[in-house]
């Protein structure tokens, strides 16, 4: 995966390239795609999600420029695998997820195999984590028309990368912000809609 899906593809963060081969990606699958796993696409995993394909988690996470000391947010945290490979890149990583049975569950699952540097929380990820900000990066698994939820943008470190799928138009891409406002757009993209004003944050 790492030397056919990633690198090939332009991934060239050493560190990303190495979490990648680490976490057993298998392990956040459904039992019956185990066998699809390390496929260059997304897989379902209940409640209308997507584990995204691994060159997406690759190319985010590499986006955000980690350095190892760094605290992370990740909204939507699905089956829990961006989590891990954000947790081998950064100190520590809070992740939201609005679904209780995919948040309990990746929960479970980080906790058995050792990630113990991610807090899973369930809730309306696009408020942010304001008790643990702020954030060195942040990075969001879901489309924001427009752009990122204005509460994200205010957790950020004066330094701080926002990566973020954004729909503007007909046009859908990846995009990074960064605290002072500036952005830059990436490449085209799909991920499911970000829902803003359900859950309780908790």
């Amino acid at each position: 995966m790492v030397e056919r899906q990633l690198r090939r593809r332009g991934i060239s963060d050493e560190r990303v390239l190495a979490a990648m081969s680490q976490v057993p990606r298998e392990r956040f699958v459904p039992d019956d795609l185990r066998s699809h796993a390390y496929k260059d696409g997304a897989l379902r995993i209940g409640e209308g999600q997507t584990i995204s394909q691994p060159w997406i988690v690759a190319a985010m996470t590499s986006l955000l420029a980690l350095d190892g000391d760094e605290r992370v947010l990740e909204v939507g945290a699905g089956s829990g695998y961006g989590a891990a490979v954000l947790s081998r890149c950064c100190r520590e990583v809070v992740t939201i997820e609005r679904f209780p049975s995919l948040a309990n569950r990746a929960r479970e699952l980080l906790r058995e195999l050792g990630y113990d540097n991610v807090e899973v929380r369930t809730g309306d990820g696009s408020r942010g984590a304001p008790d643990r900000a702020p954030f060195d990066g942040i990075s969001v698994t879901a489309t924001a028309d427009e752009s990122p939820p204005p509460a994200l943008m205010e957790q950020l470190t004066p330094d701080g990368i926002l990566v973020c799928p954004v729909r503007r138009g007909g046009d859908e891409r990846l995009m990074r912000f960064h605290s002072d406002g500036t952005a830059q757009a990436m490449v085209p993209v799909r991920f499911v809609p970000l829902v803003e004003g359900d859950g309780d944050g908790a």
